[in-house]
């Protein structure tokens, strides 16, 4: 049986994105590892018949010699695991899961950016700085056949092409995690004032900050709806927000917030309206949930979110940090109904011929098979 590892920052994102994956690649004859740090979620990731691996990977770390000691356990757990393959997701295991797996000569590895950062695409010095680092240590650890990129939007991908820090041959495009077509369902919108909802981490980037922004303008506008925020802060993210803030504008009226849900299925059904004003994005897994149940989106116009977002067809794209694009777009779909719903029922075909998980597990199947005909070739 080949082994694989999937080696992820934190086990609540495992189970979240990628549990439906190693699910499948178990059934398909894997044996599954997950390297990850552990918080709470041993017992379900054990429950899956998946071996559980702990490693204290602290995405906010910049210390040199804390980063270098975790590099040395990747390396020394690669090569007393022996995979066949290794599954990187996100920037920080890519950076260390492909220079460890060539030290380690794990013969294949697969490399997920889900959604590339500020660091590549801004202009600011220190992340010029930064991006070019980067690109660096990308130009010496990818030029191996067996390394292959998955991006999740063709804009990202040109990125790196453009830069030649991959083979265009070693790179592809799955779009998304994938949503399961049963588990969210389309249903009819409910009755009453519109509930506008914004499900992501509480971070600055998310467009949190616009989004309560817009809910003033249309409040005093004397909009009718509910402006629902849905998610935890993310304290080890450069760009967290305050819970104090949150629960500022929370009982100053502005929006209400739900915190972090496990029942994403029954919140997108009673939203009318799902919005997400980031700045940057792979192919986010939350507009793909909330079209799945059949509802308008309202979106930036990144490429990650276009992706999904058709404007004018199953949702509305607002520029980047333009707060009055979007309580314009917001307040435009709460007063057309008929139009929300015919958009609904777009975002749902639009998710069945695109993102369903099946699709995304298929694709992703077959990159591993690829990998592992052309090592023994």
């Amino acid at each position: 049986m080949p082994k694989i590892i999937y080696f992820v920052t934190e086990d609540w994102y495992f189970w979240s994105h990628r549990l439906s994956l190693a699910r499948a690649a178990q059934k398909s004859g894997f044996q599954v590892t997950v390297l990850t740090r552990v918080n709470k979620y041993k017992d379900l990731i054990e429950s899956e018949g998946f071996n559980l691996i702990p490693l204290e990977l602290v995405r906010s770390s910049k210390n040199i010699f804390v980063e270098l000691l975790c590099f040395l356990e990747i390396i020394k757990i690669f090569r007393r695991e022996k995979p066949d393959i290794v599954h990187n997701v996100a920037l920080k295991p890519i950076l260390y899961g492909t220079w460890a797996a060539r030290f380690s000569r794990v013969p294949c590895v697969v490399n997920l950016f889900a959604g590339i950062t500020t660091k590549f695409h801004a202009k600011k010095w220190k992340s010029i700085i930064l991006g070019t680092l980067v690109d660096l240590v990308f130009r010496f650890g990818f030029w191996n056949n067996n390394a292959y990129a998955i991006f999740q939007n063709s804009f990202d991908r040109k990125a790196f092409l453009d830069k030649n820090l991959l083979l265009e041959e070693n790179t592809g495009i799955i779009c998304g995690s994938g949503v399961s077509l049963t588990k969210f369902i389309d249903t009819p919108e409910p009755d009453g004032s519109p509930l506008v909802i914004l499900a992501s981490r509480m971070l600055w980037d998310k467009g949190v900050g616009e989004f309560v922004e817009a809910a003033k303008i249309l409040k005093n506008e004397k909009i009718s709806c509910r402006m629902i925020l849905v998610g935890n802060p993310d304290p080890e993210n450069p760009v967290p927000l305050p819970k104090d803030l949150i629960l500022k504008w929370q009982s100053e009226g502005w929006i209400e917030w739900w915190e972090h849900r496990e029942d994403m299925p029954e919140v997108f059904s009673g939203a009318n309206i799902v919005c997400l004003p980031s700045y940057h994005e792979g192919c986010p897994k939350v507009l793909i949930e909330a079209a799945a149940c059949g509802r308008a989106l309202v979106a930036t116009d990144i490429p990650g979110c276009r992706t999904i977002v058709r404007h004018d067809e199953n949702g509305l794209l607002v520029p980047v940090k333009n707060v009055t694009a979007l309580a314009d777009a917001i307040k435009f779909l709460v007063q057309s109904p008929k139009i929300r719903m015919q958009m609904g029922k777009r975002s749902r075909e639009i998710t069945v011929e695109n993102f369903s998980e099946e699709k995304v597990i298929k694709e992703t199947l077959d990159a591993y098979n690829m990998l592992l005909e052309k090592r023994n070739v």
